[in-house]
């Protein structure tokens, strides 16, 4: 008897998001973001790495204060300085907001990390539908 073979597990968990289509009406949500935790130095750097490269390079971002760890001033992602923000606004509780300067801004709805599978998909559905939350429009892409 063969011991059946087993796929080898990928060395960095798939990221978890989904973007709206690019083009197309304003949108008050850019797309969702499902990490796997809220500690924003193990989560960042890998998606930062999966945004499209037409977003540019991202400098700046913020989160919420009361839901992320312990946020330094900056972090440096793939050798480039990503400047790292906290609010504590109750409209930003479920967001990340991206900035690239001189391409845009680009506001993510966060998916709690221990939402379950069958939870998580029609939110992260919505995201992808631009339909999240209710916020000040902008232009896409």
């Amino acid at each position: 008897m063969t011991p059946a073979l087993q796929p080898p597990l990928p060395s960095h968990p798939l990221l978890r998001l989904r973007l709206a289509p690019c083009g197309g009406m304003p949108r008050p949500i850019d797309g969702a973001w499902w990490p796997r935790s809220y500690e924003l130095l193990a989560e960042l750097p890998q998606l930062l790495a999966g945004l499209p490269r037409a977003w540019g390079h991202i400098t700046s971002v913020t989160v919420n204060g009361a839901t992320w760890s312990a946020v330094p001033g900056r972090i440096l992602v793939s050798n480039q300085v990503v400047q790292l923000h906290r609010t504590l606004t109750a409209s930003a509780a479920h967001t990340i907001v991206l900035l690239a300067p001189g391409q845009g801004r680009w506001d993510l709805m966060v998916v709690p990390p221990n939402t379950t599978e069958e939870a998580a998909e029609p939110l992260m559905a919505a995201g992808a539908d631009g339909q999240a939350r209710e916020a000040v429009t902008k232009p896409r892409c």
